[in-house]
């Protein structure tokens, strides 16, 4: 038994995707196999995603990168979530932890035994039963601890960094480990006349690349994957209607250790701390908001002075029909655009990269291999969909014509059915292969005013005193939340030891 190995893989396009694509690919990769990635220095990237969510470590750590190198390498600050203001209601806000709430105890989720202690007059928010927030809110980071029965292991964590640094800096890791960087700008696509994959590329100086795999990293151009290979598109735009953005860095104000999304009349607004500047942007429906009163909605509500000026992004919610097309496979913008709401731009990038990695091809590319790619890639794609459009969906805002749009669409028949079922007796439907879990739904769910109907029968068979059970976790919290160094006295002494 036998197969013939690739000899050479050629990534189109730079930026995040590219070098950890690179990155991941000459770590894992024989060095019998050339890799090969082609940019351009003329070419910007998008460069909004730089608020992550905890799978990055697991990627980083693949590398063998450490994390206080990385830190201070790409400006970065922890993440212990993201809080929500305006979503469900004008003036209020919520928070969506990396973490749970709580720690199970008996059969019932700790969720009901707050859903009867609430029922009841006898419960605080929500958030407050939520270690991640209780770190968030004081300003205060360390790593979680090992030790199950300590409140300080109930929640992870990500980071937010500069983007461009980020690439920067897989740059040198990937190139130090043999990775061959082309500049140039690519002018032609070449097809095999019979299979119909792509065979060469033809750059704007007149230089040939050929390869066997490529992978297209080319943002929202996707120059192969859609350019030359025509895959075709689905369009979510009428359950996700925000199609424009403006990026701009402000100075940097308050170092805290969680990312802000703030809705706006057309749409939502992201606040990023890094240590050297803050990260700022509108997403907006350009439907229901021009660009140039988004452009000042945007610069009014700076928290801090503007470093630049904001910087238009056009895109369309969606993915590509397949994500693997003959011997081109999409990787971050170039398979499809989900606004980053909850910060996954990046992780679609990581997830794409493991799946590349788990499905690797030789020279046969047999389609069953690729059918299973997409079925997954397709799958996780949807999933992530439907959690970003539960946040529009479960609205009670009525004062613009975005919102009341959202608050009546139709949507998947997947999301409906989870939201019938928590709004029932607050149960949380899991899917496979979904990349939010349990409390984060909760979140969502309870956040923005999906309040269960009645309880989880169960829990009336429970003996707990569940208010008092609360409390005392309540209490555990806080003053273990105070323990914490400051976010800013931990990443400035991790960031000097490296």
């Amino acid at each position: 038994m036998s197969s013939r190995p690739l000899s050479s893989v050629v990534i189109v396009g730079g930026g995040s995707a590219g070098w950890m694509t690179a990155a991941a690919l000459a770590c894992n990769i024989h060095k019998d196999c050339s890799l090969t990635l082609i940019e351009s220095e003329e070419i910007g990237t998008v460069g909004v995603g730089e608020a992550t969510i905890p799978p990055i470590r697991s990627f980083n750590q693949m590398l063998g990168i450490d994390e206080a190198t990385f830190l201070k390498a790409t400006k970065g600050s922890f993440k212990l979530g993201i809080q929500f203001v305006n979503w469900g209601r004008v003036g209020h806000r919520y928070f969506h932890p990396f973490g749970t709430y709580g720690r199970p105890f008996d059969l019932a989720q700790p969720h009901q035994h707050w859903l009867r202690a609430d029922a009841a007059g006898q419960a605080a928010p929500l958030d407050d039963h939520c270690m991640a927030w209780a770190a968030a809110r004081e300003g205060r980071f360390a790593p979680p601890v090992g030790d199950p029965r300590n409140v300080l292991s109930t929640y992870d964590y990500a980071y937010h960094f500069d983007a461009g640094l980020y690439a920067a800096h897989l740059r040198s890791y990937a190139e130090a480990r043999g990775v061959r960087r082309v500049e140039g700008k690519i002018a032609d696509v070449a097809l095999n006349g019979e299979t119909g994959f792509v065979e060469r590329l033809t750059l704007e100086n007149g230089q040939s690349v050929g390869g066997q795999l490529f992978i297209d990293c080319s943002g929202l151009r996707a120059l192969l994957i859609e350019g030359a290979l025509a895959t075709g598109f689905e369009d979510w735009s009428h359950w996700l209607p925000c199609d424009r953005a403006l990026a701009v860095p402000s100075e940097r104000g308050a170092f805290t250790p969680y990312t802000r999304s703030t809705a706006r009349p057309a749409g939502w607004q992201w606040r990023i701390p890094l240590q050297h500047r803050t990260g700022n942007g509108h997403v907006y429906a350009s439907a229901f908001m021009d660009d140039q009163a988004a452009s000042d909605l945007l610069m009014a509500h700076l928290e801090d002075p503007a470093l630049a000026d904001p910087r238009p992004i056009r895109f369309r919610t969606g993915r590509r029909r397949k994500l693997w097309n003959r011997n081109v496979i999409a990787v971050g913008l170039a398979s499809g655009f989900l606004e980053p709401l909850e910060s996954t731009s990046l992780h679609l990038v990581q997830t794409a990269i493991s799946k590349i990695l788990a499905f690797f091809p030789d020279q046969s590319f047999d389609p069953m291999v690729t059918d299973e790619f997409n079925r997954i890639s397709i799958t996780e794609y949807e999933r992530i969909r439907d959690f970003i459009i539960l946040h529009y969906k479960l609205t009670e805002r009525d004062d613009s014509a975005l919102w009341r749009y959202c608050a009546a669409m139709p949507i998947p028949d997947t999301l409906a059915h989870k939201i019938r079922h928590f709004r029932h007796a607050g149960r949380l439907i899991p899917s496979d292969m979904a990349l939010f879990g349990p409390p984060s739904w909760l979140a969502v769910h309870m956040g923005q005013f999906n309040r269960p109907e009645t309880l989880d029968p169960m829990i009336t068979y429970r003996e707990v005193d569940s208010a008092a059970w609360m409390a005392r976790m309540r209490g555990a919290m806080d003053q273990a939340a105070l323990g914490l160094p400051t976010h800013e006295a931990y990443v400035a002494r991790l960031c000097a030891e490296a």
